[in-house]
């Protein structure tokens, strides 16, 4: 597998590349990549690759000026424990832009970055136990 293989990316535009930097870094447990700030940067949490793009960046110049703003996609973040993280997000000052959603696969809220981009967090439903087999 080459290095470009290892990520699956995504590309957010942003207003303010070095904010985008320190809002992921901070809050969401990303690691700064590469940066050129205040046009590009790259940011990693996994195998995810965030391109954060700012308005000087080739990615940010080639979307049309109709579909530059934040669209209703997201990143899907997995937490273990959706209360804990919501409080410690709170904790620094962060505001959730939806209300906590339960449903068979499990609960989710938003969050929005600096620029409006929204990131999902997700806690899995957990599943009963399956009844061990007997002969």
């Amino acid at each position: 597998m080459t290095a470009s293989d290892e990520y699956a990316s995504v590309r957010y535009l942003v207003t303010d590349v070095q904010a985008a930097i320190d809002f992921y870094t901070s809050h969401l447990g990303f690691r700064l990549n590469t940066s050129a700030a205040p046009a590009f940067a790259d940011v990693v949490r996994g195998p995810l690759r965030l391109l954060l793009s700012g308005p000087a960046s080739s990615g940010a110049r080639a979307t049309p000026a109709d579909a530059g703003t934040a669209g209703r996609n997201r990143i899907h973040l997995v937490v273990g424990d959706l209360d804990a993280e919501m409080a410690r997000l709170r904790d620094q000052s962060l505001t959730f832009r939806s209300d906590v959603v339960a449903g068979p696969g499990g609960r989710q809220v938003l969050l929005a970055d600096p620029d409006g981009n929204l990131i999902e967090l997700f806690q899995a439903a957990r599943r009963p136990e399956a009844a061990p087999l007997t002969a």
